[in-house]
């Protein structure tokens, strides 16, 4: 869809159940990538022109021999999966991501931006809908008695209405930990997700969700985070969620959260939990906030910071921590 609007992330149409409680994707429409991208344990798949195709299965990147598809096959099924998309790639506008059906998130780059022929990269939201305790099965949260203890610190964190803040490097797994933690939240609770292309599967039953939407050729009919933003505060949200925290937003989102909106949630890039507070203060440069402001209001509105790494393909929490003010009132971080 692209366009801002509320839709439900109750399952896309075409999705159909799996072994332990999950949701398998249909991904017919990948046309030559669907029967790699059936595997349940499939995050992404990466298309490099007529040179290859890359499967992360959970254990890293892994070249996929049998994968024989030229150049030109592969620019057909870019220009053909981004129109299923609603949109349109050409030499004037190389670089365009798109959602499909069941959250399928697609990424494409033609040449000359690409100097390796067309580009795709495929994300499949497998373990999306994934419950906390299934990702604890899975290993996130370590093994035996730790394990069990930060699921149920996390879990009364939901309950106590704390706002999180999710950390890490890109496919450590923060949408996946967002989306379990947000299953957690009492089911006569609203919640409104607020993302730049959807991808939360929240197993809730009152879920709405505003995705961003682009400018046309002309320029014109662009909505940004910002605006949906200031849109869901009407929307009696008794959980406001942001997908990803990454521009100016973060000045509205900081505010919400500091005038009784609690119980909220997002995501955010940063490479190791020290990292946090550097990249907070320059996403609010942007906004052209103070490092001060952006101190005192974190510090206000963010009970939780849960840090997420990736090692060798294997996702885990690495990390919890608490934001607190320095003695010359610039943010700090400290583990809990």
């Amino acid at each position: 869809m692209d366009a801002a609007g509320a839709v439900p992330h109750t399952g896309a149409p075409g999705a159909v159940p799996a072994p332990g409680g999950s949701v398998r994707l249909d991904v017919r429409a990948l046309g030559p990538l669907a029967g790699y991208a059936a595997n349940p344990e499939t995050t992404d798949l990466f298309v490099n022109g007529g040179s290859g195709l890359w499967i992360d299965a959970g254990h890293g990147l892994t070249f996929a021999p049998a994968w024989r598809v030229g150049e030109s096959e592969v620019r057909e099924l870019a220009v053909r999966l981004i129109a299923l998309g609603g949109r349109h790639i050409d030499e004037a506008s190389p670089c365009v991501d798109v959602r499909l059906a069941d959250g399928i998130r697609v990424h494409a780059v033609l040449p000359p931006v690409s100097s390796t022929g067309t580009l795709l990269s495929i994300r499949l939201p497998h373990a999306a809908n994934r419950s906390l305790g299934a990702l604890a099965d899975a290993g996130l949260f370590g093994v035996g008695e730790a394990s069990a203890a930060r699921v149920n610190r996390l879990r009364a964190a939901v309950l106590g209405r704390q706002n999180l803040l999710i950390t890490g490097a890109a496919g450590s797994g923060k949408t996946t930990l967002l989306a379990a933690l947000l299953g957690e939240a009492p089911a006569d609770e609203r919640i409104v997700a607020i993302e730049d292309v959807a991808e939360l599967r929240i197993r809730h039953p009152h879920v709405v969700a505003l995705e961003a939407r682009q400018a046309n050729l002309e320029g014109a009919g662009r909505i940004g985070l910002e605006a949906l933003l200031r849109e869901a505060l009407r929307m009696r949200p008794d959980r406001l969620v942001l997908g990803e925290c990454r521009g100016s937003e973060i000045r509205e989102l900081l505010a919400a959260l500091n005038t009784g909106h609690d119980g909220g949630a997002g995501t955010l890039h940063a490479n190791s939990l020290d990292d946090v507070p550097a990249r907070l203060e320059a996403l609010g440069a942007l906004a052209g906030m103070s490092a001060a402001a952006v101190a005192r209001q974190t510090v206000s509105a963010i009970g939780l910071v849960l840090h997420l790494e990736r090692t060798a393909g294997v996702r885990r929490l690495e990390a919890v921590g608490r934001f607190t003010l320095s003695d010359r009132d610039r943010l700090s971080i400290e583990e809990v």
